[in-house]
């Protein structure tokens, strides 16, 4: 129960954010625990932030910006722990969070990791609405994947708590991906470990919509990002098993990227992606939405509705 938890914050220009998120990782209950923030590079004053909390312990490392796969290597690089909790800058972990998750991992076998319940919220915790999702149980790996992946759901980032060893065992982040780069990364490493165990007390939050945000990213090396990450996830999921049920989950993460970034990725990643769907033996079909989309999708076709919805989106933004 003497077990280290490194809490590890890669920190990009969130110096509005970065002492909310700290103060949550320093109020852990868990004793065992080191936290290390990396600024990355940032053009703002979040490295004058990050060091008024070396006086509580806080380890920092500066480095020049090379995005948050490097970020979060360099700080595996200078972690002690036998755990990682992995946490952006701008989300925030409840305050028994590690704790709980610490209670059922030195209980189970050796290769397991741990998620928990989380929601979103754009300003304070309280808005945060939680409900437990599709993975809300303990699953073997490959059982994770596919019943995560056919949900059209997520696990973010911060909900985790994951043997360090087993990162070693499956490799750093990839630092070629910037866009969903966790989708790739926490891919990898599941399928690499014992089981997945589901702590719905373990609660995190995600903050969502913000301008600056990675994955508000809409560039064409973003979204090559993206493409890049959900090939080589998918990929191993293949090679784990190759199965109905895994061609099936493969198309719909592929069928839903290719929903999502139409019409501003590159044509040929939107064409890379409606190819890799039949090639898994599915149809594309037609985004879900709302009831506009629904109406415009039967009238103009799909495509032509997503980017008239593009359009007012933009336009909604501007007013």
């Amino acid at each position: 129960m003497e077990s280290l938890v490194s809490i590890l914050i890669p920190c990009y220009n969130a110096a509005p954010w970065l002492p909310q998120t700290l103060e949550s990782a320093l109020a852990q209950t868990w004793p065992h625990k080191e936290i290390i923030v990396v600024n990355d590079g940032s053009t703002d004053n979040s490295l004058a932030v990050a060091r008024k909390f070396e006086a509580h312990g806080v380890r920092l490392i500066d480095q020049p910006n090379r995005g948050q796969c490097a970020a979060y290597n360099a700080a595996i690089r200078a972690a002690h722990g036998q755990y990682y909790e992995f946490l952006d800058a701008d989300d925030l972990i409840a305050p028994d969070k590690i704790e709980r998750q610490m209670e059922r991992l030195v209980q189970l076998p050796a290769g397991w990791l741990a998620t928990g319940c989380w929601a979103r919220f754009r300003e304070i915790p309280t808005e945060a609405i939680f409900d437990h999702g599709p993975v809300s149980r303990d699953l073997a790996p490959i059982d994770w994947v596919v019943a995560l992946w056919n949900s059209d759901s997520m696990m973010h980032g911060a909900a985790w708590l994951v043997p360090a060893a087993l990162v070693k065992q499956a490799g750093d982040w990839n630092e070629q991906l910037s866009l969903i780069n966790d989708f790739e990364f926490f891919s990898r490493l599941v399928l690499a470990g014992s089981g997945v165990a589901y702590c719905p007390d373990a609660r995190s939050y995600y903050r969502s919509n913000l301008a600056v945000s990675l994955s508000g990213q809409r560039s064409a090396a973003a979204w090559q990002s993206a493409f890049d990450s959900v090939r080589l996830g998918t990929a191993q999921l293949l090679a784990h098993e190759n199965s109905l049920r895994t061609h099936a989950a493969s198309a719909n993460v592929w069928r839903n990227l290719t929903f999502d970034s139409h019409p501003d990725a590159p044509p040929a990643l939107r064409r890379l992606g409606e190819d890799r769907v039949r090639e898994l033996g599915a149809e594309l079909g037609r985004p879900r939405g709302g009831p506009w989309f629904t109406l415009a999708s039967r009238l103009l076709g799909w495509k032509l509705a997503r980017r008239l919805q593009f359009v007012r989106q933009r336009l909604t933004t501007f007013v």
